[in-house]
Parts: C-alpha cells; sequence; structure tokens
C-alpha cells in the first residue's frame, strides 16, 4: 500500500505515469488508446484500460476516471490508491470479481484542465441517438449569452442580468438550465456534440472487448463538483428502472443516506440527457448491470458554475492576457480538485467502500 497523498496528482502527466507504474507493480497489463492530439504540455494522450483478474469473469467491476477531464486528479488518485492496496485486490480476488479500471476517459480534457473534450463536447451529454433529433433546451438557450458575455470578469451588468435569472426561475431552475445538456451552442457550456467523441466510440470498444461476456456488471464512475466539501453522493447511475434502483440501494446505500437518484429530484444532479452508461446496455446487453457516478463535492454549485462559464470564456478568447487565462485555469482546478490531505483521505475511503460493497454486491 501507498500513502494516500503519493496516489494523487497535479498533472495528467504524473498521473498517468503512476496508474502505468501501478499497474507494472500488480502485475496488470496496460492496453492503451492513443488520443489523436497531444497534451497540454506536449506529452501523449491515452485511454488506458487494465484488466484485474480473469478475461472470462462473469463478475466485472468498472471503475473509471476523468469522463470530466479535470474531474481526473480525483478519479485518478483512487485508482492508482487500488493498485497499491492489497487488502481491495485480494477481496476482488478471492470472490471472483474481474476489476477493469478505465483510466482518463477524456485525457484531453484532464491534460489542459477542462471538463470537456477535445471537441469541446461533456462527455456525459453524448451518448444520444444522433441519427434522431437531437434534444432542445429551451432555458439554456435564453441563458447562452448572459453565460458567455463579451468580456470577463462579467459586467456588473452580466452579473445582475444572471442574477435576476436566478431570483425569478430559482438556484434549481439555473442548475437544470445550464448542466442538463444543449446540442445547440457548440461553444457553449454542457453541450452534447453533434456526433458520438472518440471517448465515446473508445469506452464502447473497451466495453465491447472485455465486458461481453461477464454476466453481470457493476460500474463505479468517479466525478466532482457537486454537493458539500469531500462527501460522495452515491448517484444511480443506471435507466429509470425501479429493480436496478433497489439493486444499487441494497449494494450501496444505508437508511440514513440512500442511493440518490436524478428521476426523483433526490441527487444534488439535475435529471440529464445522454449519460455514459448508457452505452452499457447497449454494447453488453447479455449482462444484469448496476452503476453508480460517485460525486464529491468541492465548491458550492454557484463557484463551480461560475469556473465553468470563465474556461468557456476562455477558450473562445485565446487572446485573453497570461495573467487572467492562468487565474481561469487555477480556478477550474480548485472547482473540482480540493488540493488537501483531509479531502483526499475522505475521496480514498468513500470510494474504498463503494467498491468493497459492490464486490460483494456482485457475488451476493
Amino acid at each position: 500500500m501507498i500513502g494516500i497523498a503519493e496516489a494523487f496528482s497535479p498533472r495528467y502527466a504524473q498521473a498517468r505515469q503512476k496508474f502505468l507504474q501501478g499497474c507494472v507493480s500488480a502485475g496488470i497489463t496496460v492496453e492503451p488508446h492513443a488520443h489523436p492530439l497531444k497534451g497540454r504540455e506536449g506529452e501523449d494522450l491515452s485511454m488506458d484500460v487494465a484488466l484485474d483478474g480473469e478475461p472470462d469473469a462473469q463478475n466485472l467491476l468498472v471503475v473509471s476516471s476523468a469522463c470530466h477531464g479535470v474531474e481526473g486528479h480525483c478519479g485518478s488518485g483512487v485508482q492508482v490508491f487500488a493498485l497499491h492496496d492489497a487488502e481491495w485486490r485480494e477481496k476482488a480476488k478471492a470472490q471472483g470479481v474481474a476489476v477493469l479500471y478505465v483510466h482518463a476517459l477524456n485525457p484531453h480534457g484532464f491534460s489542459y484542465g477542462r471538463r470537456v473534450t477535445h471537441e469541446n463536447v461533456d462527455l456525459n451529454r453524448n451518448f444520444i441517438d444522433f441519427s434522431k433529433p437531437v434534444p432542445v433546451n429551451e432555458p439554456y438557450a435564453k441563458l447562452h449569452e448572459l453565460l458567455l458575455p463579451d468580456t470577463w470578469p462579467p459586467t456588473p451588468e452580466n452579473q445582475a442580468a444572471v442574477g435576476k435569472w436566478i431570483e425569478k426561475n430559482g438556484a434549481t431552475a439555473y442548475q437544470a438550465a445550464v448542466t442538463s445538456g444543449q446540442y445547440q451552442f457548440d461553444d457553449g457550456l454542457f453541450y452534447g456534440g453533434k456526433a458520438p467523441t472518440w471517448s465515446n466510440k473508445t469506452i464502447r470498444e473497451v466495453l465491447r472487448r472485455h465486458a461481453g461476456r461477464a454476466k453481470r456488471i457493476a460500474w463505479i464512475d468517479l466525478h466532482t463538483g457537486l454537493g458539500p466539501n469531500g462527501l460522495g453522493e452515491r448517484i444511480f447511475a443506471c435507466r429509470d428502472d425501479k429493480v436496478a434502483y433497489a439493486r444499487a440501494n441494497a449494494w450501496w446505500g444505508t437508511p440514513a443516506a440512500p442511493v440518490t437518484s436524478i428521476y426523483d429530484g433526490s441527487s444534488t444532479s439535475a435529471l440529464l440527457r445522454g449519460l455514459m452508461w448508457d452505452s452499457v446496455y447497449e454494447e453488453c446487453p447479455q449482462a444484469e448491470y448496476t452503476g453508480i457516478a460517485l460525486e464529491y463535492g468541492t465548491l458550492p454549485i454557484l463557484e463551480v458554475t461560475g469556473a465553468l462559464r470563465a474556461d468557456h470564456w476562455l477558450h473562445k478568447h485565446p487572446e485573453a492576457p497570461a495573467d487572467l487565462a492562468d487565474g481561469i485555469r487555477a480556478r477550474m482546478v480548485e472547482a473540482f480538485y480540493t488540493d488537501t490531505d483531509a479531502w483526499r483521505g475522505q475521496i480514498v475511503s468513500q470510494a474504498r467502500q463503494a467498491m468493497f460493497q459492490a464486490v460483494d454486491g456482485l457475488t451476493a
């Protein structure tokens, strides 16, 4: 076992090296899926996949990081710690559960400190059927120009206009309008894209290859940016199915802290569309699937959306002064990664518990 702080990294390149080294020390083969572009420091980018267990295991647990790029600082730390955690690895092995680690679903966003992919797409809104008319998010359309003003920081007039919208419609409606996903503004926030992204196509390939024979699949997808600082909310990550919810809640919930759901309003997340886990139903129809997003809190929601607004503004204005750009990038990391040992400790302990519970659930 390594120290918790050692498992985390301030840069994608370092996180990747720690993951690869962890796989070597654990005797696990890594399957790299090279991204077509280079990282912010010129480094190679890759979605790295490692299977710890038998390739024909009937029970499979997927543990994934960096669906939303910059959130990978958290998820990668969990994965690296797990690779060095002998007790955890022995438990999964003893109970016949194979563990599929998917490191950096969105390596470009991880490297550049952005939540979106190189296509400026929110990967977790990209899994819709693009052969059909895309959903229309009318509230977002009314907010788009306010969210991305001509200048940054926003003028007092802009701040007042956004504040007025929230005062009139409520903070919950604002969160839903901004975050639920939109498909009309390719420079906008939470943009779902016009076609499947590189990451979308690649994770589908990974699932077909490594999960196509499993009878039962669990997935813990690691996220940050919603809820109280350090608290890991277990958000139901399946279709709206009462049987699947009951199973997820039996595995991961308690009477005091049940698994939350976007379908009944109990989650800090809004009702979303185009979610990544939908790919399991399509690529692994033979399996019974149970999943959660493990969502760790960082900053209050309006501060997080403020950081995202600034990031998208900067993407539209590469000519911005260096000090402004640096400040925006630093704020993005703060919005999705609390750089303290106390926070990191909370992250690992809650993820470790959820992983142990998944193994017990899969083999119950």
